[in-house]
């Protein structure tokens, strides 16, 4: 199933603000103790959503923002698209969504979702390693007990900071909606630029198990939100990061460029070193050649 695209999703370039507030870095706290209650994970026809404990929230802003849930996007099998959020054109291949409300200013989730800046969303780019990921298969080992639309299970608590990638200091942050309808202009954002890592394998179980129905009739592919232009909107960036006019693509050739321009000098020094060899060696033959005999007395 495929998010249906309204215009507020946003592109996400480099650009470094100056306003302290976008550059201020929340503290999760609570994320390396989820308690020891059950976390409930459920296939909701849209994503799979795991419930979080109140006891996890962000530290470092005027209100406290407690979670509520993480929910992950996806492409599908054999396309390289999946995140929700791109970064100079890029996407990867999923994005994880951890979902915070003000409960200094709001009963509940769905009461803040409404109200501008009620809710603050950590959005992790997600892309795939050669190894597997321990923390996300607490999620995905799971998948195979909701293959259908309102299913759910229990998941044993785990250390929820291990889904995020290592460095937290480096992200990009906005003022923006929710990427499901009705698109509520409510979200803080943080986009992270480092990304988090899982397994060729754990990303075709994501494309591979879930349906959008109550029936195998329709898998749960392609939840991912197109991005939208970015009407005027400012990114702040937490780190200078230096313009680049080159996209990976270009990159990568510039790369293979210069290689095959380093083979091409080594096989010319080689062959003027073989040229200059065999004219010495030549040389040296025509002295013998050309001396005089030697005579006996």
């Amino acid at each position: 199933m495929r998010v249906r695209a309204e215009p507020n999703a946003y592109l996400l370039p480099f650009h470094t603000g100056t306003s302290s507030p976008g550059r201020k870095i929340y503290v999760p706290h609570g994320y390396d103790q989820p308690g020891t209650r059950p976390l409930e994970l459920r296939n909701n026809g849209h994503t799979v959503q795991l419930s979080l404990p109140p006891t996890l929230h962000l530290e470092g802003l005027p209100q406290k923002y407690v979670a509520a849930q993480l929910h992950l996007h996806w492409g599908q099998k054999g396309s390289p698209k999946g995140s929700e959020h791109q970064i100079n054109s890029e996407a990867s291949a999923a994005e994880l969504h951890i979902v915070h409300y003000d409960s200094d200013t709001y009963n509940s989730l769905s009461e803040a979702a409404q109200m501008p800046q009620g809710l603050a969303v950590l959005g992790i780019l997600i892309e795939v390693g050669e190894t597997k990921n321990p923390a996300y298969e607490h999620i995905l080992s799971h998948l195979h007990e909701i293959r259908y639309k309102d299913q759910n299970t229990s998941v044993p608590p785990f250390n929820v900071r291990e889904l995020l990638p290592p460095v937290l200091a480096h992200f990009f942050r906005y003022n923006g909606s929710l990427t499901t309808p009705p698109c509520y202009q409510s979200v803080l954002w943080t986009v992270f630029s480092r990304r988090a890592q899982i397994s060729r394998e754990q990303l075709e179980k994501l494309q591979e198990t879930l349906f959008s129905t109550e029936e195998p009739s329709r898998l749960l592919v392609q939840n991912y939100r197109a991005p939208q232009p970015l009407n005027q909107r400012t990114i702040f960036a937490s780190f200078i990061q230096a313009e680049s006019s080159y996209t990976t693509g270009e990159m990568l050739s510039l790369g293979v460029g210069i290689l095959v321009g380093c083979l091409c000098l080594l096989l010319a020094v080689y062959l003027i070193a073989r040229k200059i060899r065999k004219k010495v060696l030549g040389d040296q033959k025509s002295v013998v050649f050309t001396s005089a005999p030697v005579t006996e007395a």
